[in-house]
């Protein structure tokens, strides 16, 4: 009769313990996972922005051909920086647009130059990639003729640890700077 009553009794405060502690680290497992996805999304999310811009200023360059073909744009490299745009050599017409006022090719009362429209294209395209990429550095490398270009965008963005060696020092996010090229024949 002692042993009947033993196995009916049910879990012991041991067993609940146990239990216990063994869901918590599977839920424990569970929120770095959410986490980890969540990161992955946002990072991915940003990844795609940087190749959209990209593409957004080689369809500009397309449409411009008659300067990005021409002897201005030849061996010419520019510089973003957050919203601001230099040239950094090469380029001296395009250098004393960007360096001005910006000229408005969007109104239709002044025609705009093909030289007023790659300095009013490379003033937005900095001002959308701003907005949507903070802290981004970018360059516009163009090559002799034919001239090619290449467009490199530069951001920084945060990353959750994965495991024990980006979390080093109790740190649960990391910083990297992603780089996105996109090679482009106006």
């Amino acid at each position: 009769m002692h042993l009947n009553q033993r196995i009916n009794a049910g879990f012991s405060l041991i067993e609940v313990m146990v239990a216990v502690i063994v869901l918590s680290v599977g839920l424990l497992g569970v929120a770095k996972m959410q986490a980890l996805s969540l990161s992955s999304t946002t990072i991915s999310s940003k990844r795609s922005l940087a190749a959209v811009e990209a593409a957004s200023l080689a369809a500009a360059m397309h449409v411009n051909r008659g300067y990005w073909n021409g002897a201005d744009a030849a061996a010419a490299k520019i510089s973003i920086l957050g919203t601001t745009a230099s040239v950094t050599s090469g380029a001296p017409v395009l250098n004393g647009l960007l360096g001005g006022v910006a000229p408005n090719c969007a109104s239709n009362v002044t025609p705009c130059t093909v030289a007023n429209m790659a300095a009013y294209d490379i003033i937005n395209w900095a001002s959308d990639l701003q907005k949507l990429l903070p802290n981004n550095r970018a360059t516009i490398a163009c090559g002799a003729a034919p001239v090619t270009c290449t467009v490199t965008i530069t951001w920084a963005e945060s990353v959750v640890a994965i495991n024990s060696n980006l979390a080093a020092g109790g740190q649960a996010t990391a910083t990297q700077d992603p780089t996105y090229t996109l090679y482009v024949q106006p």
